[in-house]
């Protein structure tokens, strides 16, 4: 959604365990999740070890491998070794399909991905997620497929311009792939991304998507479908005009779906619409929630759905969280996080920033 500032009413982290697959109903888009235990070993960070003698759950950071290595996060750890290198491995089913995508949430410091010993690419940041193409390392028809991932061991294992989450109160910088990574396949044209920006005045919901053709030239009609995020209904459809999308190119639709009686989402009410965007070869679908929010410069009062709001929260630094020794897996647990978000509405608190 457009704009910098959200209003939180019931925070839900997505977590997902172990590896499986789920499929768009109408098209062949796959998500391979490759979550669940990994090999891992520690090392250089140019050369990837020829065994690898623990495992360590990925989401998670490195000083849950078992065994355990010495001196995780600790800027001491540095002469032990240069990196940690993750390995897994996968199989698809069926040919490589024309979109092969692997994404990784976030991973620090530094990421640095192999596909069946080719180098696929590396990704410096440390917060943002890495998206790499993979299709023509991939192997199809149930072969088996070897994935390693690199971290560097510590902080200073990426550039300076980097952003790499130092604080003053903080004294570990812990390692790790932290988050899901997936294997996203489809056919093309696909979607690549989705904006939604709400319009509560005129109960409809802007929808800016970005197609692109991996293929050659084909001419593409993109559906939207807006449905319940939990009830299922059909709220609302539009269909765009014949777009013709040359080879290797990607262009931008832009339009707006009417949403029947459409219902504002607010702290007290966090009523969330699936928005599902279609070209026939593929589909994405996202959640959203039908609401405006913004600051009065004259008042300087906290405004949503055009109204003055009482804007009660916190502020909650995560990364500190991390190096805590009682941390354990708790981040990456479902229930734990909804339990964690319970006691903040139990407070009254309506806004968190991580």
């Amino acid at each position: 959604m457009l704009g910098r500032c959200r209003i939180i009413g019931q925070l839900v982290l997505v977590l997902v365990g172990a590896a499986g697959v789920s499929q768009a109903a109408e098209t062949g888009r796959r998500v391979i999740l490759l979550d669940g235990t990994w090999q891992i070993a520690q090392g250089t960070k140019d050369r990837i070890p020829e065994a690898f003698h623990r495992t360590v759950p990925v989401p998670g950071l490195v000083d849950l491998a078992q065994p355990p290595f010495r001196l995780v996060g600790f800027e001491e750890g540095n002469k032990i070794r240069e990196a940690f290198w993750y390995r897994r491995t996968f199989q698809i089913d069926g040919p490589v399909p024309d979109v092969a995508v692997l994404k990784i949430n976030k991973a620090k410091y530094g990421t640095r991905v192999y596909l069946n010993g080719q180098l696929v690419g590396d990704h410096l940041p440390c917060f943002t997620p890495a998206v790499l193409d993979v299709r023509k390392y991939l192997l199809g028809n149930g072969r088996p497929n070897e994935l390693i991932i690199r971290v560097g061991a510590y902080r200073t294992s990426v550039p300076r311009t980097i952003p790499d989450g130092w604080d003053f109160e903080k004294y570990r910088y812990i390692p790790g792939i932290y988050d899901s990574v997936q294997l996203i396949l489809s056919g093309t044209p696909h979607v690549v991304r989705v904006q939604t920006v709400p319009d509560i005045e005129h109960g409809q919901v802007r929808v800016v998507a970005e197609i692109a053709n991996a293929g050659a030239a084909k001419d593409v009609k993109v559906r939207f479908r807006v449905y319940e995020a939990v009830g299922g209904r059909l709220m609302g459809d539009a269909e765009s005009s014949v777009v013709r999308i040359g080879a290797g190119v990607a262009k931008t639709i832009d339009t707006t779906v009417p949403i029947r009686n459409c219902r504002l989402w607010s702290p007290s009410d966090p009523f969330l619409y699936r928005l599902e965007v279609s070209t026939g070869a593929d589909t994405l679908s996202t959640r959203f929630g039908m609401r405006t929010f913004r600051f009065d410069p004259k008042t300087r009062r906290a405004i949503l759905n055009g109204k003055p709001y009482p804007l009660r929260g916190t502020n909650v630094c995560v990364y500190r969280f991390f190096e805590d020794d009682a941390r354990g897996d708790l981040p990456w647990r479902k229930d734990w996080v909804r339990g964690l978000h319970q006691k903040f509405r139990s407070m009254h608190w309506e806004a968190i920033r991580y």
